[in-house]
């Protein structure tokens, strides 16, 4: 079976993104992250830049990777020094790495407008570097910088370019598209002339996505003879970013039938994205192919009814093969098979005749039609599941809230009160609390009500919470006055879970959430007790 290299440059072209921030300590996170998912190759930054990168190729020499190689990325000397007199130079061969990369100008333009230097100075300096550091490195590539450009514009020139470095002794070298405006077809037909010129030569490939062909035009360098494919986990990159990893490797490994990482570690492959968002700090993209979380997710009833009977007819691969899950949504588009699909994975087993479902479909549409989004809220869910399976959770009763929520002048910030009073286990409780809001304060002061009845509601903490306006939603007065829709994210120490609340009136809205919530909670406890 081929095998293809994977170099990762999320920690250095990755961060050139845009809201993308990595401490050095973040650096060495992602690193060993990607070390333990099998990438080859792990590109720590330019040492010679900044201070940020050399704090991580000092750290990871301390602490070596168990499996990648670590490379140290650079440009070639300046016009004006020596290779031996260039600090970027002795930069790289300072961090010590198993390779180092550089750049170099292969775009007459860039050469004599850019660098400002004659063409046959440039050829000299992408020969002097590398001749400098090929005694002095295990590994040494050469990043053939905006070559498809300098291609298109003068070939000679672009392939006396690769020529020189290839002679010099780079291990490889990777062809990019740096603006990232090269078609799929350009790529093939530029690369079967670099190969029929430079057959004796190791290529590899590093595209941008600023066409939306990233990944397109790496999978296409792989099947005419590229042996490294560059890229960062998310397609992470300045602009409009680059070749995403996370798409790249399941192609190779599942459609090309080409060995990068493995099978075992391509299960992995959804948790190691999601690792390198979180560390970013960054939002995942749901809809992100292969690891998203809607990535093989279904709505529509006659797709739940078909992937029910064989998923093939909607997934193109199997999800747990990159680490990743089947999920079902529910919404006004759903069908019966979409609620047996939601009851079975929370242990519910309804048939296809269980008056349930008739119910519990009715109720979900004219929900949806309010504003209600259970898609997003797995609790809601299963709360009106259970109530339409005539097991009504009697915890506690609500009798009313009140919320005063005032600003004087002399007042820095606003003051918050609520008062909550409950019937819990045949006794009223009458409660108020302070808070940072008026959510805050109700929430506050409904725990205080029901922690002598519920201890166990101490360990709860909110998670996130989120109000979005609902401008499509009227209500029944014809009037203009929209609908907000709140979802809030509680968790334990065993779990995490979203519940919901829709109304005209924001505190209703949290109202409704944060019951829910802790209904949600005081009902798993209760299985737990009984699993014990």
């Amino acid at each position: 079976m081929k095998q293809v290299k994977i170099y990762d440059t999320t920690l250095r072209d990755g961060t050139q993104a845009e809201e993308l921030n990595l401490t050095h300590e973040d650096k060495l996170r992602i690193a060993r992250k990607l070390d333990e998912f099998g990438i080859h190759y792990i590109e720590g930054g330019w040492p010679g830049s900044n201070p940020t990168d050399r704090k991580f190729f000092d750290a990871v020499k301390r602490q070596p990777l168990k499996n990648a190689k670590t490379t140290a990325f650079g440009s070639t000397h300046l016009a004006k020094l020596t290779p031996e007199s260039d600090p970027n130079l002795a930069a790289l061969l300072e961090a010590g790495t198993d390779a180092i990369t550089i750049f170099g100008k292969t775009w007459d333009l860039h050469a004599t407008t850019a660098l400002g230097v004659p063409l046959e100075r440039n050829l000299e300096l992408i020969a002097n570097s590398l001749g400098y550091l090929r005694p002095r490195t295990p590994e040494l590539f050469f990043d053939a910088e905006h070559f498809f450009d300098g291609f298109k514009n003068n070939p000679e020139y672009a392939l006396t370019c690769l020529r020189t470095a290839h002679e010099a002794g780079a291990d490889v070298l990777v062809l990019c598209d740096t603006n990232g405006g090269t078609l799929t077809a350009e790529v093939g037909e530029i690369i079967r002339t670099v190969r029929e010129e430079l057959p004796e030569a190791a290529l590899g490939i590093h595209a941008h996505n600023d066409s939306e062909l990233a990944v397109a035009n790496s999978l296409e360098a792989v099947r005419l003879g590229a042996v490294q494919v560059q890229g960062t986990m998310n397609g992470y990159g300045e602009r409009c970013g680059n070749a995403n990893l996370c798409s790249i490797i399941p192609n190779l490994e599942l459609k090309c039938g080409i060995h990068c990482v493995g099978a075992d570690n391509l299960r992995r492959l959804a948790a190691t994205s999601h690792f390198v968002s979180e560390t970013a700090n960054l939002r995942p993209f749901m809809r992100q192919p292969f690891v998203g979380a809607s990535a093989f997710a279904h709505k529509g009833g006659v797709h739940v009814s078909a992937i029910l009977k064989d998923s093939r007819t909607y997934e193109h691969i199997r999800p747990e093969l990159v680490g990743n899950g089947q999920r079902v949504l529910l919404s006004d588009l759903a069908g019966r098979s979409n609620i047996m699909f939601k009851a079975r994975e929370l242990g519910y087993d309804l048939g296809k005749n269980d008056p349930t479902l008739d119910r519990l479909l009715k109720e979900l549409k004219l929900r949806e039609s309010m504003g209600y989004e259970y898609s997003v809220a797995d609790a809601s869910f299963e709360l009106i599941l259970l109530k339409a399976l005539g097991k009504e959770l009697d915890y506690f009763h609500f009798r009313n809230f009140f919320v005063v929520d005032a600003k004087r002048e002399e007042d820095p910030e606003p003051f918050s009160e609520a008062t909550v009073i409950v019937e819990v286990k045949g006794e009223v409780e009458h409660t108020a609390a302070t808070g940072m809001g008026p959510v805050n304060a109700l929430d506050r002061a409904l725990r205080k009500g029901l922690k002598r009845f519920y201890p166990g509601l101490s360990d709860i903490r909110l998670l996130d919470f989120k109000v979005r306006v609902l401008s499509g939603v009227m209500r029944d007065t014809g009037g203009t006055a929209s609908f907000v829709r709140v979802l809030v994210e509680s968790g334990d120490r065993e779990s995490r879970w979203t519940t919901m609340g829709v109304s005209h009136n924001i505190i209703e809205a949290s109202w409704q959430a944060v019951v829910d919530s802790i209904k949600y909670k005081l009902y798993k406890d209760d299985l737990r007790r009984q699993a014990d």
